[in-house]
């Protein structure tokens, strides 16, 4: 009886200190409420859905307690100031595309696309496992940022042209919308490169102020309506072989934040670069049947324009090496990266890809 007595007082005591404990870890657990400025228009549920997608994740994990609220472009800022708004703690993070930020750096270029850059596969190879992310972090702090890959567009589309490219020529004076290093690049070939936020691309190219506009892909294209206005669709995109979306935290709210959250934050971003990716995948080819359907007339560029962009890009690369030390110590390892990914690729995905490709068309 003594001892049936002193085990039912043991299993009660434990009972009442597990009792105690659960509101004690759960209070444990703090309540934190950040605001994220989004670069990129509601209605593009693949782009903006992945700051939407970390929110989401970040509250599952943390049961509530961590709440990321997702802000459209003009909601707190405009599109192109989420990075100033970062450094400024106005918000505590923004989800948008690197590039946009050239002006202040050409080095920011680097986190996401250069032209004739890496392709999503290998430009995630180098984030995560070739020290592609290291490097930036470095850069970043900086800033006052702490940077996270979190999303990719992959390959993109060369844009909407209201006249053909036949020729080199044809570029000459043209009013082409186009984000970022790529119009730097096309500048050198005539071009006049406008650098618009995505929610004003149909306006501007509807009015005549712009000539051309390159965005993302046939599903986020389709979405703007930018087939109704100019019937020529180019490709590739030489300019965007790959298109690296980064997720920016201020560096004093990522240090503030509990170690526990941190890792939550980190893995819904991870995750969400992956979930984005696959949607273009998956969702590009029935839009670009749609577009074809609608009348849109694929083109490819002429060579003599991928040859001469080569040609530009490359000087210009290697006037920034010349002259901007960060530039060159971050270019440095992705070019290296860049070439062994394609020379790996001549043997693997791009063969296989090549052959299948053939293939098919001769069968269609």
């Amino acid at each position: 009886m003594k001892r049936r007595s002193f085990a039912s007082k043991a299993l009660a005591a434990t009972a009442a200190s597990v009792g105690l404990a659960a509101p004690a870890i759960v209070k444990a657990q703090p309540k934190i409420r950040w605001r994220l400025a989004s670069s990129w228009p509601k209605n593009l549920d693949t782009i903006y859905g992945g700051a939407e997608e970390v929110a989401k994740r970040v509250a599952s994990a943390t049961g509530g307690a961590f709440e990321i609220s997702v802000h459209g472009p003009g909601e707190l800022v405009p599109a192109l100031g989420v990075l100033d708004a970062v450094q400024q703690g106005s918000v505590e993070c923004a989800h948008t595309a690197s590039v946009f930020f050239f002006g202040k750096d050409p080095t920011f270029a680097l986190d996401g696309q250069i032209p004739f850059g890496m392709n999503s596969r290998q430009m995630t190879a180098w984030m995560k496992d070739g020290g592609g992310l290291q490097l930036l972090r470095e850069f970043y702090r900086d800033y006052g940022v702490v940077n996270f890959p979190c999303g990719n567009t992959g390959t993109q589309m060369g844009g909407f042209f209201r006249k053909e490219i036949k020729s080199l020529a044809d570029l000459k004076g043209l009013k082409f919308r186009i984000g970022g290093f790529g119009g730097v690049m096309l500048e050198k070939l005539g071009v006049v490169p406008q650098n618009l936020p995505g929610g004003e691309i149909y306006t501007s190219l509807e009015k005549g102020t712009i000539d051309a506009a390159e965005f993302i892909g046939p599903y986020d294209d389709e979405k703007l309506g930018l087939h109704k206005i100019a019937k020529f669709y180019h490709y590739p995109s030489y300019w965007d072989g790959n298109g690296q979306i980064t997720m920016y935290v201020g560096t004093k709210a990522w240090e503030a934040l509990p170690k526990e959250y941190q890792s939550i934050f980190e893995a819904a971003c991870a995750e969400a670069h992956v979930d984005m990716q696959a949607k273009y995948d998956a969702r590009n080819p029935a839009a670009l049947k749609r577009l074809v359907g609608a009348g849109l007339q694929l083109k490819p560029f002429p060579k003599e324009v991928g040859d001469a962009a080569f040609k530009a890009s490359n000087e210009l690369f290697a006037e920034l090496v010349a002259k901007n030390p960060k530039w060159a110590k971050i270019y440095n390892s992705f070019v290296k990266f860049r070439d062994d990914g394609i020379l790996w690729s001549r043997f693997s995905d791009g063969a296989f890809d090549n052959y299948m490709a053939t293939t098919l068309k001769k069968k269609s």
